[in-house]
């Protein structure tokens, strides 16, 4: 049990409580015997486990090198920032090369590693390509989309694509009819494009404002569409690199809390440092913390934690402690279809809990009753 806290919960904020862990899982208080850990008076707050979308990996590993050892790697790097659960992403490639990732990312989603595949590329436009190859991209087939789908044996939960590209709307139907989600993103759509695509059944916005046209006057493009219909589901990247905070505020205010899921987009230098790395096949620098691209400067990802997305979002930007947590937990965990199991301090779910201090640092995580951080 811990006890003497600050706990965010659906219903609100409650100060000086208590919430009871038995085994995997959150319990109601009972009156028996408990382990107490008593946080009293050290104004500590406690928040659901943070849920990450979109992240290709951390602590100086990356999901998409092929190996087991690389993914758990970037998996325990963003854990013990508070990520509890993740989705792996991947970068532009060959198809056959992002199957046999699949193939790998699958078996990790079997053991309980990761929540689920997020391809991000091929299918997507060369005018808004940001860090994948434009010599790998392709139009999305939808022979092309089913078979990655099926590499990803059932762990396929989100397909990014520019749906204006040939194929591109037949192709959200084809996931819609699949079970995954197709997003729209690196997309050149006019917002004529953008509104086909949603009707056709696209439900989130990949990383909104980046990688795709500016919101402008009489050329409002894929932003106005996809802020506009309540169906849709946008990312933002809380990092102060990829977004002005006045451009997050507006998000906010347009699309509101419950339409907003923050992500990393994190790449192998998330929590690891400055230096030379690889996206898929793209080489990158990360300097002061921003990562781009060697060849063409572009920004290629982020170095970003979701804790410090949390810190940020009420400490800069204005945001209550519960539109955070809807921002950064229970958004993205009824996306993925866990809103039984995560995303909210309730109890029957996962005991997994962020433990942050009066200026919002992370001070522990408990991962289905484990600590993977445990505070001092």
């Amino acid at each position: 049990m811990l006890a003497g806290v600050r706990l965010v919960l659906p219903s609100g904020v409650v100060e000086d409580a208590r919430l009871t862990v038995d085994g995997t899982v959150i319990a109601a208080d009972e009156p028996a015997e408990r382990a107490t850990l008593d946080l009293a008076g050290r104004g500590y707050t406690v928040v659901p486990g943070f849920v990450d979308l979109h992240n290709h990996g951390g602590g100086g590993a990356s999901f998409s090198s092929g190996t087991a050892e690389d993914v758990l790697t970037g998996v325990r790097a963003h854990r013990e920032h508070g990520t509890t659960t993740l989705v792996a992403s991947t970068v532009t490639d060959e198809l056959d090369v992002l199957a046999r990732q699949a193939a790998l990312l699958s078996e990790l989603v079997e053991q309980g590693d990761l929540a689920g595949i997020h391809y991000e590329g091929p299918f997507i436009s060369p005018c808004r390509k940001g860090a994948h190859d434009e010599g790998l991209l392709r139009h999305p087939d939808p022979a092309d989309v089913r078979k990655l789908v099926e590499a990803g044996r059932g762990a396929a939960k989100m397909l990014t694509l520019a749906a204006e590209l040939p194929g591109g709307v037949e192709s959200v139907r084809l996931l819609a009819d699949l079970g995954v989600i197709a997003a729209v993103g690196h997309t050149d759509a006019t917002y004529e494009q953008t509104r086909e695509a949603i009707e056709a059944g696209a439900t989130v916005a990949t990383h909104l404002f980046n990688a795709m046209p500016p919101l402008q006057h009489r050329r409002p493009g894929p932003i106005a569409a996809l802020l506009e219909d309540e169906r849709v589901t946008v990312e933002l990247i809380n990092d102060g690199t990829h977004l002005h905070p006045s451009v997050l505020e507006l998000a906010f205010g347009s699309a509101g809390a419950g339409r907003v899921a923050f992500i990393t987009d994190a790449m192998d230098a998330a929590g690891f440092g400055d230096g030379l790395y690889q996206l898929g096949p793209l080489a990158v620098e990360v300097r002061e913390g921003v990562a781009r691209l060697v060849e063409g400067g572009s920004i290629a990802g982020s170095t970003l934690t979701l804790d410090t997305a949390f810190k940020r979002a009420v400490t800069l930007d204005g945001l209550s402690l519960p539109d955070a947590v809807r921002a950064i937990s229970t958004t993205p965990a009824r996306l993925l279809g866990l809103a039984d199991r995560i995303g909210t301090l309730e109890p029957g779910k996962d005991a997994d809990l962020v433990v942050l201090d009066e200026a919002y640092d992370l001070v522990g995580v408990m991962r289905r009753g484990e600590w993977v951080v445990r505070p001092s």
